[in-house]
């Protein structure tokens, strides 16, 4: 463990700590343990020896009493004598050799032990590194979050008091259009404050497992035309064409239209912020096996290749310093598209502009995604 990052979190020391008290007392333990099935085991062997000795000793004595009376010649006595020696000293050798095996392997079992509990302890250190590099990158993007969740409060704030201002100290007469203006933008910074509220909430919700969906059989059509509609205005302000397209075939499909127009007014105004004046986005929606597929697709300035992957994921960012936002747009998006059953994916190329894809179900299954020859490409 780096002594910088103990130093850093002492309640981590004290885990470190704690983890070393435990595994001391669990060595102490299976020595003791084994220590107490090495006696037991002995005292066993010793009993079956010291048996097969009487019953050795019995049967000699047996054998001795059946002789001819007085124990046969001297010669015959000392023979046997020499046989029974030579026996016992073959039986001592054989004890000898078992219980040099019997260590052998002991040592062997311990050994083995070892090896698998050192294993088994560096799986667990692993594992709780890896737990604390995932706690820690956790921390940090919550630290980033509160970093941008509270400047852009602060800005949407700043903004009323300043429109507040603007209307206090205005005069009544002669305002002019001072107070529509103001108003009017105090009217969009709360809408930017219930949006960003919004997120918030959503995200809460799709945490916990508890995201709402009002799902019913409807045309998906509709969907393009009302973003359509949405950022019309926007997008003659920015000068970026914006067009849509339905192809042929049935576009009916069982979903919640709030949340499915959520997800293209994300889409769409992802597309807006990275795309410059000149620009064009289109919209397409296509019938497809199983389910509709929808496209936004922009030629800005696109994302990079290693980005594609994480682009999904809460507070993930292309550019911060040009999108401004919370990072939660695309996050809620596929969050959205997976309650529905769909996929959603994109397709990019720095300096190539972006392409967002996503499915829904018209039937019963999951709506898969086409092969990439199938999907719309840029006009």
């Amino acid at each position: 463990m780096d002594p910088k990052d103990v130093k850093l979190r002492p309640e981590r020391a004290e885990t470190d700590s704690s983890l070393r008290a435990e595994r001391e007392k669990a060595d102490e333990e299976l020595t003791r343990r084994g220590a107490d099935v090495d006696r037991d085991a002995d005292h066993v062997v010793e009993l079956a020896r010291a048996r097969a000795d009487d019953l050795l000793e019995a049967t000699r004595k047996e054998a001795d009493a059946t002789l001819a009376p007085g124990g046969g010649s001297a010669e015959i006595a000392a023979g046997r004598q020499v046989e029974r020696t030579s026996e016992d000293e073959a039986v001592g050798e054989a004890r000898e050799a078992a219980d040099d095996k019997l260590e052998a392997e002991r040592a062997e079992q311990k050994r083995a032990l070892m090896q698998l509990l050192a294993l088994e302890r560096e799986e667990t250190d692993e594992r709780l590194l890896t737990e604390r590099t995932r706690s820690d990158h956790a921390l940090a993007t919550r630290d980033d979050f509160l970093a941008i969740v509270s400047h852009d409060v602060r800005g949407i704030l700043s903004g009323m008091a300043m429109s507040a201002e603007v209307l206090i100290t205005t005069p009544r007469q002669g305002a002019g259009e001072a107070v529509p203006r103001e108003a009017q933008r105090i009217r969009r910074l709360t809408a930017r404050m219930n949006r960003l509220v919004g997120d918030l909430l959503d995200v809460v919700s799709m945490e916990s497992g508890k995201l709402a969906l009002v799902a019913a059989p409807q045309d998906a059509a509709r969907l393009l035309t009302e973003t359509m509609e949405g950022f019309h205005l926007m997008a003659v302000a920015k000068k970026i064409g914006l067009t849509s397209e339905v192809e042929p075939g049935p576009t009916r499909a069982r979903f919640d239209h709030d949340r499915i127009l959520q997800v293209l007014t994300n889409l769409v105004g992802n597309a807006m912020k990275f795309t410059k004046a000149g620009g064009a986005i289109a919209l397409r929606l296509a019938p497809m096996e199983g389910g509709l597929l929808f496209t936004v697709r922009d030629d800005g300035c696109g994302i990079p290749a290693d980005r594609l992957d994480d682009i999904f994921e809460r507070f993930s960012q292309v550019s911060r310093a040009d999108s401004g936002g919370l990072g939660l747009g695309l996050y809620i998006a596929w969050c959205i598209i997976e309650a529905h059953g769909g996929k959603i994916w994109a397709e990019s190329a720095p300096g190539e502009g972006s392409a967002f894809h996503f499915t829904l179900n018209t039937g019963g299954t999951r709506a898969s995604a086409p092969p990439l020859e199938a999907l719309p490409q840029r006009p």
